[in-house]
Parts: C-alpha cells; structure tokens; sequence
C-alpha cells in the first residue's frame, strides 16, 4: 500500500490549506491517481487497521439498492449514523416536529416518524438508489448494477460499462451528496479492472474504506463474470487531509508498510446480489495498530 502513502505524503509537502464545510480546515490537492494490481493481494492498508466489517456490509447494503441505516445499525456499522441523524433534524425543522434523541433515533431506524414519507434512518436517495434505482423520465428505473453485468458478460469491450451515483436532479435532496461518483469498468485479456472518480476524498478516514469497498466490489463482479481481477485505479479530484489528522498521517507515514493479505469469497454464491457478510474470509492481514482520530463534520 506504498501507493496510498505516497498519496500522504504529496498532500503533507504540498498541499494547500483551506476552509471547508465541518469548519475543521482541510490540506490538500486536486488531481491524483493511484492503480493497484489485485493479483498482488487485497488492498488493504497495513499502516493502520481498516473496519473492514463496515466495508463489506455498506457494500452490500449499497448492492440491496437500501437507503435507510436500519441494516447498518443492526449490524454494529455506524458510519452513516451522524448523517441520518443531521438530515432527520433538519426535516424536523421544515416540518416543525420535535426531533428524539440520537439512540432513540437509531433503535427507530426503518419504522414510520410523525414526518409524512419518512422513515426514521432515511437518507434520501444516496448510493443504493442511483446504483439500483437510477429514475428514468417516464416513472420507470434503470438497475445500472444489473446492466453493467450483463454488458460485461456480453459486450466487454463496450466503453460504456459505467455506474454513476451523480443524479444532479437528486443531489440536494440527499443527506449527502456522493463523494465516489462515477466507476468504469474495462476488460481485457481475461481481467475485470475498475476505475473510480472520487470528487471529495477523506485521505485519512475514507479512502483506506473506499480503496478496499470498491477492489472488493471489482473481485465480485469479475467472479461473476467468469473473469479474474485486473486493477482497481483510484482517481482523485479534492483529496484532502483534516487539520486534526495531520500528527496521525505523520505517525502513518513512519510506519513500514506489511504485506498484503488475501481475500476469499465464497465459490458457492452465483450472484452478486446474493452475498451475505458470512461468505467473505481475509487472510493474513498482520497490520500496525490503529491509529485514532478525531472526526470531523
């Protein structure tokens, strides 16, 4: 994972620091691209442990084309928590209603609020739905995940094997506009390779979770499609590290890198959408211990 740390390190000698949205002050540039071969192993840092828990199960609830954190919550992942809740309380505002308490929010994930149409743990239409649910003109939907399959196992040298979350007419609405917005996928002498454009990247935070969700999404469809993994290339546009993460990047940057583990997948499942978090093993993931940071909003 030398390539992720040498995405660090070009963001702590020259970056450039600037406000954001949290208040918190970002460091960071524009334009940035790192390619990871995956027959060398899962890109999975080693420099520091990544929850891989919440990435293979925000993957598949992404895949479940859901947009309510019930699942997430039942399942121990909370990374979509602070969101759900911030766009819950600013409904109750232009509704008027007095919001619950944060634990009283997320035990109510999934059921019926007082606000007409909202479920408490709704996100509005973010990834699952663009991914599965694309809107179309007429009232109908286009399930781009479904498609893409069937173009990559029929028609594989199309230039048009791409999933797009950016549904411009649907951004504002969203609890959070997508930061990975658009992937492609190529195929060439028996591999499946993906590239992703991320608009807004969290280098300490996200990026180690987006770099892992999306080789594993690429692993998955490649078995599907009766091919093998080729590269995941992973294109940055803000890629930015938070004031407050800057003594953590250094510590990571002193660390040595260790070796990649692997990642099994269950040889019995047929279909993407028929993954459950059970029928997913790493091996050999030795890393360094985490390193905590704090949370920016």
């Amino acid at each position: 994972m030398r390539q992720y740390l040498e995405l660090l390190d070009t963001i702590c000698r020259e970056g450039v620091v600037r406000d954001d949205r949290t208040g918190t002050g970002t460091k960071g540039i524009f334009g940035y691209q790192m390619r990871f071969n995956l027959s060398e192993g899962f890109p999975l840092l080693t420099t520091k442990r990544v929850f891989l828990k919440g990435v293979i199960h925000e993957l598949l609830w992404f895949l479940k084309g859901d947009t309510n954190i019930k699942y997430l919550v039942e399942n121990g992942v909370h990374i979509w928590d602070s969101d759900a809740y911030r766009y819950y309380n600013e409904l109750c505002v232009k509704h008027g209603v007095l919001p619950v308490a944060m634990d009283t929010f997320l035990e109510a994930a999934g059921v019926e609020s007082p606000i007409d149409g909202y479920r408490f743990g709704d996100l509005n239409n973010v990834y699952g739905y663009q991914w599965r649910s694309w809107p179309k003109p007429d009232g109908g939907h286009i399930d781009q995940i479904a498609e893409l399959i069937e173009t990559i196992k029929h028609n594989p040298t199309s230039r048009r094997m791409i999933v797009s979350a950016w549904n411009v007419a649907d951004v504002k609405q969203m609890a959070l506009p997508p930061c990975h917005t658009m992937f492609q996928f190529f195929v060439a002498e028996g591999k499946l390779s993906c590239q992703l454009y991320q608009r807004s990247a969290d280098t300490f935070l996200g990026v180690p979770f987006n770099i892992a969700s999306y080789a594993l999404l690429t692993m998955m469809l490649a078995k599907e499609c009766g091919l093998e993994a080729g590269d995941f290339v992973h294109t940055l546009g803000d890629a930015h590290l938070y004031l407050n993460h800057l003594d953590q990047a250094a510590e990571q940057l002193s660390r040595e890198p260790r070796a990649l583990p692997r990642m099994w997948l269950n040889p019995e499942v047929k279909s993407i959408f028929d993954y459950t978090y059970d029928d997913f093993r790493l091996e050999g993931y030795d890393p360094h211990p985490t390193i905590k940071a704090p949370l920016s909003f």
